[in-house]
C-alpha cells in the first residue's frame, strides 16, 4: 500500500460509489456497499483493494488476483476470480487512475509555517541553509548539509553526512548515508504515466518511492522518478552523472556509473557495476546484466547479457556494430570506385 508518510489515505468509499465515480459500470447491488480502501496492482491487492487489467495477456494475473474488485473490459468480466467484483469499463487504466486519485492524496508542504516544520526531526549537526524548506515529519541525520533554497518534502527521510545542493528537491524518497544530490536535482517526482481517461489523456497516479542507498551521487538537474507502485532504487554507491533520467520502478545496481544525458525508461533492472556512457537510451523493462558496458549514444532496445559490450542504435553487442560499420564503409568505397 502506499506508504502513509508521504500520501494521505482518503478510503474507505463504498464501491458502487468509486465505479460512479471511475465511470465504470455499476456493481450488483449486493455488494454496492462493499468498502474499498486502497488501489493497487493486481499481485499486491488483497480484499480491501481495487486493481485493474486491460488485456488478455494478464488473465494469469487476473485469476490469481486476491483483489476485492477489478476494473476490466467487458470481455475479460466473467473471468474474475471468486471474490472480486468485475467492474466493467472500455478503459480499465483510467478508471483505476481516477479511482487511485479518490483513494489517495499525496502530502504536500504546508501552505504556511516556519521553513523547518516543527516536526520534522534534525539530528546533531545539520547545517541548513537559507531559504531551505524541509516539510512535516522529515528525518535527517547527523553532519547533513542542506543546501541555499533546498526543498526537503514532508515525510522524507535523509541518512547522516550526506550533501543536498542548492534548489534540490526531494520529496517522497528514503536516501541512506553519505548520499551527496548536487545542485538542481529533483528525487521523487512522479513518473511518466499517462493513460486514456472519459475525455482524454489523463495522469496514471505515482504512489510509490524513490530509494537511495549509501553513498549515491546524483549530479546536477538530474531527476529521479518515484515508483508507479513499486519503489525506484538506485544501489550502493552508484554515480549519476549531471543531467540524467530514472524513470520509475527501475532497479539500477550497486557500483553503477552512467554519464550525462543517459536516460534510463520505466521498469528496466539494471545489475552490479554497470556503466553507461554519454547520452545512452534504454527503453522499458530491458534487463541489464552486471559488468555490462553501454556505449555512449546506444540506443537500447533488448536485454543485454552480464559482462557484455554493446554499442550502436539499435544497440547490439559491440563486435557486431564495428563490423557492421566496417562493412558499410567498405560498401561505400566500392560504390565509389564503380561510380568514376
Amino acid at each position: 500500500m502506499p506508504d502513509a508518510r508521504f500520501f494521505e489515505s482518503l478510503g474507505p468509499v463504498a464501491l458502487g460509489d468509486l465505479a460512479t465515480l471511475a465511470g465504470a459500470a455499476s456493481p450488483p447491488p449486493q455488494v454496492a456497499d462493499r468498502r474499498i480502501e486502497r488501489a493497487a496492482t493486481l499481485a499486491g491487492a488483497g480484499p480491501g483493494d481495487v486493481a485493474f487489467v486491460t488485456n488478455r495477456k494478464h488473465l494469469a494475473e487476473l485469476k490469481a488476483s486476491k483483489a476485492g474488485a477489478c476494473f476490466v473490459p467487458a470481455d475479460l468480466a466473467d473471468e474474475v476470480p471468486d471474490g472480486c467484483v468485475a467492474l466493467v469499463t472500455r478503459i480499465p487504466q483510467g478508471a483505476w487512475s481516477q479511482a487511485a486519485n479518490t483513494l489517495h492524496r499525496p502530502i504536500g508542504h504546508a501552505g504556511e509555517g516556519p521553513a523547518v516544520h516543527p516536526s520534522a526531526r534534525l539530528e546533531d549537526d545539520v547545517v541548513v541553509s537559507f531559504g531551505a524548506v524541509i516539510g512535516a515529519g522529515a528525518e535527517i541525520g547527523r553532519g547533513t548539509r542542506i543546501g541555499p533554497g533546498a526543498v526537503i518534502g514532508p515525510g522524507v527521510a535523509i541518512g547522516r553526512d550526506c550533501v543536498i545542493g542548492a534548489r534540490a528537491v526531494i520529496g517522497f524518497a528514503l536516501i541512506g548515508d553519505r548520499v551527496k544530490i548536487y545542485s538542481g536535482a529533483a528525487i521523487g517526482e512522479a513518473g511518466f504515466g499517462a493513460t486514456a481517461g472519459p475525455g482524454g489523456v489523463i495522469d496514471i497516479p505515482q504512489l510509490g518511492r524513490v530509494i537511495l542507498q549509501d553513498g549515491v551521487t546524483i549530479g546536477a538537474n538530474s531527476c529521479v522518478d518515484r515508483g508507479a507502485w513499486d519503489d525506484t532504487v538506485v544501489g550502493e554507491n552508484t554515480k549519476l552523472d549531471n543531467l540524467v533520467h530514472i524513470a520509475h520502478n527501475v532497479r539500477v545496481g550497486r557500483n553503477c556509473v552512467m554519464a550525462a544525458y543517459t536516460g534510463i525508461s520505466g521498469s528496466v533492472t539494471i545489475g552490479d557495476g554497470v556503466a553507461f556512457g554519454g547520452r545512452a537510451g534504454v527503453a522499458d523493462h530491458v534487463t541489464i546484466g552486471d559488468g555490462a558496458q553501454i556505449a555512449a549514444a546506444a540506443g537500447l532496445f533488448r536485454d543485454v547479457p552480464a559482462g557484455e559490450t554493446w554499442a550502436g542504435v539499435p544497440a547490439q553487442p559491440s563486435r557486431d556494430w564495428f563490423r557492421e560499420l566496417a562493412w558499410i564503409r567498405k560498401s561505400m568505397k566500392q560504390s565509389r570506385k564503380g561510380d568514376a
